[in-house]
């Protein structure tokens, strides 16, 4: 197991895949660098909406539901 991982080791360096995959680390680096992050209160205030949203939907399906089992049970 040890040869086979220093084997694909060895054939990734001088096939170049090592360098390309440090090039892709160092490029995703700077453009997470670039990014704006959003603060604390922006991010527990999105948090706050998307839990309302959740109950929102929860209750429509569930209103939906027993609606429309009603309707089934009626006919």
């Amino acid at each position: 197991m040890l040869g086979a991982a220093v084997a694909w080791f060895f054939y990734a360096w001088r096939a170049g895949h090592l360098l390309k995959l440090s090039g892709y680390v160092a490029e995703t680096r700077e453009e997470l660098r670039k990014c704006t992050w959003p603060t604390w209160a922006e991010l527990k205030g999105s948090t706050v909406i998307v839990f309302i949203s959740l109950g929102v939907l929860a209750t429509f399906t569930v209103v939906v539901d027993v609606v429309i089992t009603a309707l089934v049970r009626l006919f």
